[in-house]
């Protein structure tokens, strides 16, 4: 397989240095890309990244992902306005193991093959680096008009940071630029990935490889990923959209990328997902015939689910999904862990009600006008009831009087009332 040609069908080139096509395809090349490791676990949009790394590897060539420990501890200026907060040594350990973890999911760390990924951490070769052997051996190379005619740093410069540019972050490209410099020296590796606004930091390290050492070296990037509304891709109002389930439940995960509009997905199912060409041709052609199926979107969050999280976690996710459309049972509905079942009814009416209540036994009629006001009157409920159009935990409710207790919660804790086919309310129980 090609990996210029296949990012390219895929959407996923956005510049490269000449030659680099070239390199690919005459030998086995070792390429890397660099992850912040600010948190303890990845979120989407560093997927097109990891993707890349995915598709190198399988084009035959060797990927090192390079968790920024130390670059990390300081913050690049890239596309932010204010300087990060820094990282203690612990902290960052934490989240390089964390980080690993996920990326095995995508690349292949373990077997005997020449072109196995590999994790490395800068902060393994810069935290003996001295400030005095980095001025003499990095610094003196790069010159600080060079520096300053990048786009991350004149933006900052220019006035769109408060507090300006400190000389901590001013020096970022020169650390990335010499962790291409390492790499090279230490593991051959001539090519460095990474997202458009990372270009400026990509063609410091080429330079300072080609004034140090005379060295071969290229840089790739991939476009900034966004939506067709031209807005931020992964953000959602709950913030990022995480591959960590603590942070993401599956169902969540899941449900962000079933919602992606038409074109969006026709997008991101070529970036996201390793499908062939063909496949993704033909399913494109099947949404063009009957967008409202949303097979696009169906497929998209099909393979995204199992990639990141499982086969089960993506069949939970389809359940829970189904429950608040009406068409699940109680069964799958106790099957919800709380987490999942808070998820499905987000932003549904919810009321608390003691816990003594149910411990003594309440009538439904009760519960639901007088301690939870899901029905106006006694009358209304009544007449509803009578009319089938009343479910308890998915359940039709045999009588507007009938007695609930500790026994009918959900989780030892919830209520899930419905009325009618599309309103639910949550009671939950304190």
């Amino acid at each position: 397989m090609n990996f210029v040609e296949e990012l390219r069908w895929r959407g996923m080139l956005h510049d490269m240095m000449p030659g680099t096509e070239e390199l690919l395809q005459k030998e086995q090349v070792t390429a890397y890309l660099g992850i912040d490791p600010t948190a303890d676990s990845l979120h989407i949009g560093h997927l097109c990244g990891v993707m890349m790394l995915r598709h190198l590897q399988r084009c035959g060539h060797k990927p090192l992902a390079l968790i920024g420990g130390a670059t990390g501890m300081i913050g690049d200026p890239s596309g932010k306005s204010a300087e990060r907060n820094l990282l203690t040594e612990d902290i960052l350990r934490h989240n390089q193991d964390c980080i690993k973890k996920q990326l095995a999911k995508f690349l292949d760390f373990e077997s005997d093959a020449p072109n196995r990924a590999e994790l490395v951490n800068n902060y393994d070769w810069m935290k003996e680096f001295s400030f005095l052997d980095f001025a003499r051996e990095v610094g003196k190379h790069i010159t600080v008009n060079y520096m300053m005619a990048k786009d991350s740093v004149k933006k900052r410069l220019n006035g769109e940071a408060r507090d300006g540019l400190s000389f901590t972050e001013f020096t970022y490209q020169l650390l990335q630029g010499y962790d291409y410099v390492h790499l090279n020296r230490e593991k051959n590796c001539k090519l460095q990935m990474g997202g458009s606004d990372q270009w400026g930091n990509i063609t410091t390290g080429t330079e300072l490889i080609r004034r140090t050492n005379g060295g071969e070296a290229y840089a790739l990037t991939c476009p900034l990923i966004t939506k067709a509304d031209g807005g931020k891709f992964g953000k959602t109002e709950s913030g990022n959209v995480w591959l960590d389930a603590k942070y993401t439940s599956p169902y969540k995960f899941y449900q962000f990328w079933l919602n992606v509009s038409d074109s969006d997905a026709e997008r991101y199912i070529k970036i996201f997902t390793s499908l062939p060409k063909e496949e993704i041709d033909a399913l494109v052609a099947e949404h063009a015939e009957a967008p409202h199926l949303r097979v696009l979107q169906k497929r998209l969050a099909q393979e995204v689910t199992i990639m990141v999280h499982s086969e089960d976690d993506y069949n939970a996710a389809v359940e829970a999904s189904g429950i608040l459309f009406g068409n699940a049972t109680s069964d799958a509905l106790k099957k919800l862990d709380e987490d999942t079942l808070l998820a499905v009814f987000e932003g549904v009416p919810q009321f608390e009600v003691s816990r003594n209540l149910l411990e003594e036994g309440t009538k439904a009629v009760d519960l639901l006008v007088d301690s939870a006001a899901v029905f106006a009157s006694k009358g209304e409920m009544r007449k509803l009831v009578q009319g089938g159009g009343v479910s308890l935990n998915k359940e039709k409710l045999a009588a507007f009087d009938q007695v609930l207790t500790t026994a009918d919660l959900l989780n030892d804790k919830y209520l899930l009332i419905q009325r009618g086919k599309k309103n639910y309310y949550l009671i939950i129980v304190k």
